[in-house]
């Protein structure tokens, strides 16, 4: 964190210094990535990508008394004229389909569940059912629909919420850094709340175009007491132009520096180092153990996002196009096909029976792993023993089925917070999808270095039924 605190104080001494000079610079903030580079005195600007002047500069002065020359990018969001000729359907006309349909989506986290009914309900509960016994089920809706056509409503404008037809200023919402576009739908109407007068629970719920969707539930946040963000991916929203997701280029600023100083800061060589220093308790990877052959087999798509003040969640769906069902099915459970996860800093690897890595990809350091835990057969029956292995539901008929398995995965590397090895509940369940190969993961850190990694896919509905009373899981005869 110490060089984007630097590069924040740079860009604020930035924005202090246009300021005092009366220059006239769009604004500077961190819905726009930027990089300081120290190329020299020898270098030329760019010609594509973001646009440069020689005359758009600013002098820097380090508290050394080292001077640098800073030439500061031409930022524009390019998209303008696509948007303004948009004349297509609405964002509502493009949700309808979804509300229309009567579709629900779920998400499983550490201890509730999560129903969302497009255009009637969001729910949250958690089951318990112990061998013979009776479900219990402990159940909120945090929102209903209170009027019958949702989408054709308009927003309040005073409140920055777009129109139905999609005029007027768009909200948007700072998704692992990338302030990203929404349609907002309203759900009051709820369970009511003892901590605020018994009034009713609220909830907004947030889609999001998001090309590779199935309408998955990204996050639910409680923002304040009984109230709810939910934030909701889906690819019908992707063929309006205003909503549609855009990565931002990271806008480099040039600093040269002038004669008697050095090609970079002292204090940030300084700096650098010790970070570099940092790293050296965490495993390296051999480059030839990046590019594994599996690779070739599936592309993913992730998205990360900060849930809460606490948890650290990460989500991914990850389609898998060239193994039949039974491959798959063998490969997952030998341990042989792994899924992957996030983006940003870290991202996630899980192989079934083995490990549960996280690991950061870098051009020039190359491929830094931490060990989140690791397989061992015995270490999770001991865990079984004292904790739920499978959880049950019950058909209509009166027969159980196997809901979800939870494994063990200990021993990871050691935690720099708590002294300890890092550990991994690993939560299996069955989840219907149109594509029988779509699987979707999820990451939480309820506690430092302690994590629980969600895996939700049609192919585990296959091998569910095949757990033992430890929760381990088989090829289906």
């Amino acid at each position: 964190t110490a060089p984007r605190a630097l590069l924040g104080g740079f860009l604020a001494a930035v924005a202090a210094a246009v300021a005092a000079g009366g220059r006239a610079l769009p604004q500077l903030s961190d819905d726009i990535p930027f990089r300081v580079n120290w190329p020299g005195t020898d270098f030329s600007l760019p010609t594509t990508g973001v646009l440069y002047k020689e005359d758009n500069y600013i002098i820097m002065t380090t508290v050394d008394k080292e001077k640098y020359k800073c030439i500061l990018p031409l930022i524009a969001s390019g998209n303008e004229e696509e948007e303004k000729d948009y004349k297509g359907p609405t964002p509502g006309e493009l949700l309808e389909p979804l509300f229309k349909q009567s579709s629900c989506s779920y998400r499983i986290e550490s201890y509730w569940t999560y129903e969302v009914c497009h255009g009637k309900h969001i729910r949250q509960y958690h089951e318990e059912k112990e061998m013979g016994q009776k479900i219990n089920i402990q159940e909120y809706y945090l929102g209903n629909m209170m009027i019958k056509n949702p989408l054709s409503e308009p927003a309040d404008a005073s409140q920055n919420v777009a129109h139905s037809d999609g005029s007027g200023s768009i909200p948007t919402k700072n998704i692992e850094g990338q302030m990203t576009p929404y349609y907002p739908v309203e759900m009051g109407n709820g369970t009511p709340c003892s901590l605020r007068q018994n009034l009713p629970r609220s909830s907004t719920m947030m889609y999001i175009c998001h090309p590779e969707a199935k309408h998955e539930i990204l996050s639910v946040a409680e923002v304040t007491t009984c109230e709810y963000e939910v934030v909701i991916l889906t690819p019908l929203l992707c063929n309006h132009p205003k909503y549609r997701f855009r990565a931002s280029p990271v806008n480099d600023i040039f600093c040269q520096s002038l004669p008697g100083s050095p090609l970079k800061p002292h204090n940030l060589e300084q700096l650098e180092k010790q970070q570099e220093m940092l790293k050296m308790p965490f495993r390296r990877v051999k480059e030839e153990e990046i590019h594994s052959t599996k690779e070739e087999k599936f592309s993913s798509i992730h998205k990360p996002v900060a849930v809460g003040s606490h948890q650290l969640l990460t989500v991914g769906t990850t389609h898998i196009s060239k193994l039949t069902d039974d491959q798959l099915i063998k490969e997952f459970l030998s341990g042989s096909y792994c899924f992957h996860g996030g983006v940003g800093w870290w991202k996630y690897e899980f192989c079934y029976g083995k490990y549960v890595h996280q690991y950061h990809e870098d051009k020039e350091s190359g491929k830094t792993s931490v060990v989140v835990g690791t397989w061992s057969k015995e270490e999770h029956i001991e865990w079984s023993r004292k904790n739920a292995a499978r959880t049950f539901y019950l058909r209509e008929d009166g027969t159980q089925t196997v809901r979800m398995v939870s494994h063990f995965y200990g021993n990871g590397d050691v935690c720099d917070l708590t002294d300890k090895p890092r550990q991994v509940t690993v939560k299996l369940k069955c989840k219907e999808s149109d594509s029988p190969h779509a699987v979707t993961i999820y990451m939480l850190e309820p506690h430092s270095c302690q994590y629980i990694l969600g895996v939700e896919s049609p192919v585990i509905c296959k091998i569910l039924d095949t757990a033992d009373e430890y929760g381990l899981l088989s090829v289906p005869r």
